[in-house]
């Protein structure tokens, strides 16, 4: 079967044509409130530790704070931290948390907090794992005060504190991290500027968010992630609305406030609507990508993963992802369009794809018709597209594959399971991430190559592992180029994930939302933002 892009995109309306639909928001909403609906994506997991889910990250980043955090600028500031120093030899830091941070259930935010949360972001986390490696002792002294003592000088340590890409440090309460990173903590008291509203959450259909009216900003000026947390509104309200179609037609309506990811086909009929407006939030871009289950066939043999590379057709892709082509482009570069970025063994890239070398590469592979299963996020119109394209060009080479369509929800759970398709398992799924974590490959995750506890696709390459480590001792640009260099040549020989695309994915708002911040990752903060009358 050939999937045209008039296939891909069926539901797709003419430009400027109101849509027609039911009112299902209409009656809870008023003229004169400060309450903000939003269409982010559906909510399952609510702790950040036990998923990089961006849908979780922004839960997280809306209800707790965090000790560091990146400016526009990508430089570390102070959040929670109100002074800290270094001693002489680079080997203890001493942090104190400034004053008026208190958790949700009106107790003082501690010391004790933040070493226990750094150590449970440290079972789990790139950054927290590394930092965790070289620590000699992490202690508190007294309620606000506590020390990073380290075996040798590690002069990234405020840098890995602040990481806004893979699972950033969001601090707990004492009491929540100390439970395993495996078990989920539910309780979402944090000291952030947002509160969760456990008594009107609706799973699968609403979550509520109130002002935390006893948060205290800090004085600095909103940038990035960092400065003032300062909250315009009264309630954030998320609506689960799986249907784009629908979703913009809310938009239209006046019944959302603000869609993450509308559908590329709408552009124009947002674009052409008075009252609306496409704003790309996420500066550096997004980078689609197919992760690979390494642990079972046919893609546990590396001929096959290979066969990936020469398969996809980027322009295609894109093509799907954006229908305009000045929101998409080719990647190739493991490092992205980064500062490391490089032209290193990228010798598989040709324009159209390479349909018969990916076909010779699997029969090298011994490649015996082994169910290829791909899961396909229904909620998700960009996603499940591109899951479509990719099982379309598996079939037309002789590739078993077949699509499990789900909610991204439930995505996010299944990919966890490295049983057999028969048991639950998976070969192949989509997803994407801010092209500036590319330039991190101590603190994404993405680039873990430790076999079974790396993150989902579990790929495994000693080598790629050896010269990963390296990069947190160099300092020096030119040398760290020349490392991005080997590290790519390495990936690209054991494939440990195969890029599709890469595109600049706007936001789309009413214009009555003001504020929205503009950021280099991928998470969306909630705070400076408002909603003023028509």
């Amino acid at each position: 079967m050939t999937i045209s892009r008039r296939n891909l995109f069926k539901a797709g309306i003419a430009a400027g044509t109101a849509f027609a639909m039911p009112s299902i928001l209409r009656a809870q909403t008023t003229a004169a409130d400060r309450t903000v609906r939003m269409v982010l994506g559906d909510l399952q997991v609510f702790d950040p530790i036990v998923t990089t889910s961006d849908i979780t990250m922004n839960h997280a980043l809306a209800i707790y704070d965090t000790l560091f955090a990146l400016d526009s600028d990508l430089v570390a500031q102070p959040q929670m931290v109100g002074k800290w120093e270094v001693s002489d030899d680079k080997r203890t830091y001493t942090f104190e948390l400034r004053e008026g941070l208190g958790w949700h259930d009106g107790t003082p935010v501690t010391a004790a907090d933040c070493v226990a949360s750094i150590r449970r972001w440290g079972q789990v986390d790139p950054s927290g794992q590394l930092i965790m490696e070289r620590a000699a002792d992490l202690a508190s002294k007294d309620k606000t005060t506590f020390t990073i003592t380290l075996k040798e000088p590690l002069g990234l340590l405020i840098d890995l504190l602040a990481a806004s890409s893979g699972r950033p440090l969001y601090v707990m309460r004492e009491q929540d991290a100390t439970l395993p990173s495996t078990e989920q903590v539910t309780a979402n008291i944090g000291s952030g500027p947002f509160k969760f509203n456990a008594a009107l959450a609706k799973p699968g259909s609403t979550v509520t968010y109130d002002r935390n009216e006893h948060y205290v900003p800090r004085q600095e000026p909103v940038s990035g992630y960092a400065g003032g947390k300062v909250v315009n509104v009264d309630r954030v309200v998320w609506e689960n609305i799986s249907d784009s179609q629908t979703a913009v037609g809310a938009l239209q309506a006046g019944e959302i406030d603000f869609l993450l990811e509308p559908p590329a086909d709408l552009y124009p009929a947002i674009e052409s609507d008075p009252n609306l407006e496409l704003k790309v939030l996420v500066n550096s871009g997004m980078d689609y990508y197919v992760r690979i289950n390494f642990l079972q066939p046919p893609f546990d043999n590396v001929k096959a993963r290979q066969a990936l590379l020469h398969l996809i057709d980027q322009e295609a892709f894109s093509a799907v992802v954006s229908a305009d082509p000045k929101y998409s482009g080719v990647v190739t570069s493991l490092f992205g369009k980064t500062a490391y970025s490089n032209d290193e063994n990228t010798g598989w890239y040709k324009k159209g794809g390479d349909p018969e070398k990916a076909k010779q590469l699997f029969k090298e592979a011994g490649y015996a018709g082994e169910k290829v299963l791909i899961l396909a996020p229904t909620d998700w119109a960009e996603g499940n597209n591109s899951s479509q394209l990719l099982a379309n060009a598996l079939q037309k080479i002789g590739v078993k594959a077949e699509l499990a369509p789900m909610a991204w929800g439930e995505l996010a759970t299944r990919r966890g399971n490295k049983g057999l398709t028969a048991n639950g398992g998976w070969s192949l799924f989509i997803s994407s991430q801010s092209d500036f974590s590319l330039g991190n490959p101590i603190g994404s995750p993405f680039f873990l190559a430790n076999g079974e506890n790396a993150w989902y696709g579990w790929p495994k390459s000693d080598e790629f592992e050896t010269l990963r480590a390296k990069w947190a001792d160099i300092e020096a640009l030119e040398t760290r180029k020349q490392l991005a260099r080997e590290m790519q040549r390495v990936w690209w020989e054991f494939v440990g994930t195969v890029f599709l695309c890469q595109t600049l994915t706007p936001t789309a708002h009413r214009k009555t939302l003001n504020g929205l911040i503009s950021t280099e990752g991928s998470y969306r903060p909630m705070w400076n933002m408002e909603k003023v009358q028509a």
